[in-house]
């Protein structure tokens, strides 16, 4: 999104763009760091890497409330910030107007939990999670493939399932000597996931208070997020629940240029 691939626009960019074509006006956007040692945090409160969801949701929001005239408040986000963005909105929707959703983490069983042999077989080649990450941290090229789901994965133990007791209060969701996935863990898990809490009617009230709820994926993307995205579309519309939905053409990756589509809707939104 901040674009530090030379070839892609970057957002400061893209708002100028956007605003000399009249699709919105002044806006003042805030955009959070919540990297970890672990990569990811999904912006939630962790005793493992921090408690980010009180950092974006209370610090962040009085400081920059006590800076500026704020009317109204959106929160936008892609992939595990799209996550953020939707479960933010159903769990404090007091604080929102509106919610832009692009590629967002859910529908775990597709999506997330796919991805856990390949921290299982991580674990059996380096032995623990501690020798995993020393290894990591001596690996001049981070960016290996190797990596990424390992990381991944223990990012989302970090925050799904902390645990005082395990190494490094990381709760795996899986027996390693048996082979086996942990069924209570993964439960734990599903709890976080938009597509299970969009079922509460709870969450879908305070989706259905919002001006705007905007969510849209690529269709072929790599993590099965658009079947996940189809599921919560779906439900919400059961639920009479209105909200602005599209499948567009591309995968994970490259799809910053839905923010034309998302950042207009909003600015139209919170100005109302």
């Amino acid at each position: 999104m901040l674009a530090d691939d030379p070839w892609q626009e970057g957002l400061e960019a893209r708002l100028d763009r956007l605003r000399r074509a009249g699709a919105v006006g002044p806006m003042i956007v805030v955009l959070p760091d919540a990297f970890t040692r672990l990569g990811g945090c999904q912006y939630l409160a962790s005793p493992v890497v921090g408690d980010y969801e009180t950092y974006l949701l209370d610090e962040l929001r009085a400081v920059v409330e006590a800076r500026w005239p704020i009317r109204a408040h959106g929160i936008l986000g892609k992939s595990s910030g799209g996550f953020a963005a939707l479960y933010h909105a159903m769990r404090r929707p007091e604080l929102f107007e509106a919610v832009a959703c692009h590629s967002g983490d859910m529908n775990f069983a597709l999506s997330l939990f796919p991805e856990i042999p390949h921290l299982m077989n991580a674990l059996v080649r380096h032995g623990s999670v501690e020798a995993l990450l020393a290894a990591f941290d001596r690996d001049p090229n981070k960016r290996s493939g190797q990596w990424f789901s390992a990381l991944y994965v223990l990012a989302m133990c970090s925050v799904f399932s902390p645990d005082d007791a395990a190494p490094l209060g990381l709760g795996l969701p899986f027996d390693l000597e048996r082979g086996t996935l942990d069924a209570a863990t993964l439960d734990r898990w599903s709890a976080f996931d938009p597509l299970r809490m969009i079922e509460n009617q709870e969450c879908q009230a305070a989706l259905r208070r919002l001006r705007v709820v905007f969510i849209d994926c690529g269709d072929r993307d790599e993590h099965f997020l658009h079947f996940g995205a189809l599921a919560f579309h779906r439900t919400l519309l059961d639920a009479g629940v209105p909200h602005d939905f599209s499948l567009f053409p591309g995968g994970h990756r490259g799809t910053s240029h839905r923010l034309d589509v998302s950042l207009p809707k909003l600015y139209q939104a919170l100005r109302a």
